[in-house]
């Protein structure tokens, strides 16, 4: 069973930075892709970043310049630095690890951005 265990939400001021963390444990295979997504309440859900087994990361517009995605590839880990936060950023952000042919996702970590 493969589990992804997100941490690092919280609330925080605007302008003020916040680092998740993502990491997936149990029988899981060869990790291509990691990323992170977002859904705020009332919107769909949307990517925010996204990195592959070679390290070469894609971002949303939503954040480019603010954020950075980086993965360890010995710990099956992916983290998203959030910097410059803003109150539009609040949204509850979920990890995604896809390893052929399955979808795994995380549960969910809100994080929550004070004008």
């Amino acid at each position: 069973q493969v589990q992804l265990v997100e941490s690092g939400g919280g609330l925080v001021q605007a302008g003020g930075s916040l680092r998740l963390s993502c990491a997936a444990s149990g029988s899981i295979g060869r990790i291509t892709f990691m990323g992170w997504y977002r859904q705020a309440p009332g919107k769909q859900r949307e990517l925010v970043a996204g990195i592959n087994s070679v390290g070469a990361t894609n971002y949303a517009d939503i954040g480019k310049g603010r954020f950075t995605i980086s993965r360890d590839n010995a710990k099956n880990t992916v983290y998203l630095q959030m910097n410059s936060l803003k109150p539009e950023d609040t949204a509850v952000y979920y990890c995604n690890v896809f390893s052929s042919p399955v979808d795994y996702w995380g549960q969910g970590t809100q994080v929550t951005v004070s004008s």
